[in-house]
């Protein structure tokens, strides 16, 4: 835990939990995240205190800040979150970790989207917050998908992207933030036990396109317990080695994603939370006992390992390799470039394409012509065609 311990049953200021009592005994830096004074305790100073977050506002992975809360220690879990707005992804690593609500002056290691911040079409959570817990378990809370508020924040006047998603490319805000969430997406399924896809109900097409995509475009990349065995083979591919590592292929360990989606693939391992009711009619399950359930369900489950024993420390240094892995990914790189290159952009869902419009006479209405319907199709089709290349070109990877 941050700080002491022993002032925060007598002192009525609101804490801030990193990690909880009796966690972190070696390797943290005191005075780096500690606080021992009531001022410091006080909620105006936890905006000032220096954020754990693992993403900086350039899309670049730092790890210094977090890594003196791990250990050499190699029996752990990740478990991570990733979803649109408001769904409640927060309240359910909070839960995870062990956070008990009632407990007066003490505030939840992630941050929750307050009204007012929902009011004002808001997000609460930027980049990837990081936080351990007592059972060894590392929670990543991450920034919402398919968000209106980390869109605007992304656009230039000429909307253009302010952040270079890929080296050395120019996208626009629109195609930058597709992008974000697939990075983001293959990254955690990479690099984590268990990855929870939360939304507003099964039928989100949004997120059920987006893990379909992520599925297909995580091809090549390692886990952190593999990556040095991943370098040395990349070093040695070519012609002379291409049907040794073909003929050994077969052997190799499944990632824990793959494993899991071999594993469970007959089945969605799928979880219903109602919605957060506070009226005293019955309900089938109350809200606050479904997320304990939850809870339990997770930290009973049988999640596949990494691929060879790997330490906290050792997993949170390899992730950072593997997140330039991500960025530099050919394969996620020719997924945007054919987006790029039909001038279509997929955001929340729906589908804009470019409309090609004459000049209008004087007095004329804002008619779409034949010819122009025909160009849309013809636009359409070449999409359609163009997508279906890259996906068997995948497929064949």
């Amino acid at each position: 835990m941050a700080g002491s311990t022993n002032t925060s049953l007598v002192s009525s200021a609101p804490k801030i939990l990193l990690a909880k009592p009796g966690l972190v005994t070696a390797g943290a830096v005191p005075g780096k995240f500690g606080r021992t004074t009531n001022e410091d305790d006080t909620p105006s100073h936890r905006s000032r205190l220096p954020s754990l977050n693992l993403l900086s506002d350039s899309w670049d992975l730092h790890i210094d800040r977090f890594l003196p809360f791990l250990s050499e220690n190699t029996d752990f879990t990740v478990v991570a979150v990733i979803g649109p707005p408001g769904v409640g992804k927060s309240t359910i690593m909070n839960q995870l970790y062990g956070f008990d609500g009632s407990s007066p002056g003490m505030l939840p290691p992630f941050a929750i989207l307050s009204e007012e911040t929902r009011a004002m079409s808001r997000h609460s959570t930027c980049g990837i917050e990081p936080r351990i817990s007592a059972e060894r378990l590392i929670l990543l809370d991450t920034q919402p998908v398919f968000s209106s508020s980390i869109l605007a924040e992304l656009m230039r006047p000429d909307g253009s992207s302010t952040i270079s998603v890929l080296t050395g490319e120019s996208l626009s805000a629109e195609l930058a933030h597709q992008l974000m969430g697939i990075q983001l997406a293959v990254f955690l399924a990479s690099i984590c036990h268990i990855l929870l896809v939360v939304s507003e109900g099964v039928h989100d097409s949004n997120m059920w396109r987006l893990m379909s995509t992520v599925d297909l475009l995580k091809h090549g990349i390692p886990d952190p317990s593999s990556l040095t065995t991943f370098h040395s083979q990349s070093s040695k591919s070519g012609p002379d080695n291409d049907s040794k590592d073909n003929g050994n292929e077969a052997k190799e360990p499944l990632n824990p994603s793959t494993r899991s989606s071999v594993m469970d693939s007959t089945q969605p391992n799928l979880f219903v939370i109602p919605n957060k009711d506070d009226s005293p009619r019955a309900q089938h399950e109350s809200y606050s006992y479904t997320l304990c359930r939850l809870r339990d369900q997770v930290l009973s489950m049988n999640c596949p390992s990494f691929a060879k024993t790997v330490s906290e420390r050792d997993w949170l240094k390899n992730s950072a390799k593997i997140w330039e892995l991500v960025k530099s990914s050919p394969i996620i790189a020719d997924y945007c470039r054919v987006l790029q290159s039909s001038e279509k952009v997929v955001y929340g869902g729906h589908r804009q394409l470019a409309c090609f419009s004459r000049p209008l006479g004087d007095g004329g209405d804002d008619l779409l012509l034949q010819d122009q319907i025909e160009e849309m199709a013809s636009l359409i089709e070449e999409i359609v065609t163009s997508i279906m290349e890259i996906v068997n070109e995948i497929m064949l990877f």
